[in-house]
């Protein structure tokens, strides 16, 4: 059966990879190591941020 669940548990990763619901945390790692001086966006700001963009910048993209 936990063969089953981590099975399921590596699908969810990637389902949430593609959706992009791991965008916030990968900003995160990319603000630690590129060296950036100021404090990272909130999550709130980023999403907002991300969202503005992808209006703002229409590409394409699914749905």
């Amino acid at each position: 059966m936990s063969a089953i669940a981590e099975g399921f548990r590596g699908f969810a990763r990637y389902l949430g990879g593609v959706m992009g619901a791991d965008a916030y945390q990968k900003y995160l790692e990319h603000h630690v190591a590129s060296g950036h001086l100021g404090p990272p966006m909130t999550e709130r700001e980023f999403w907002r941020d991300r969202t503005d963009r992808q209006d703002s910048n229409p590409q394409g993209r699914c749905c």
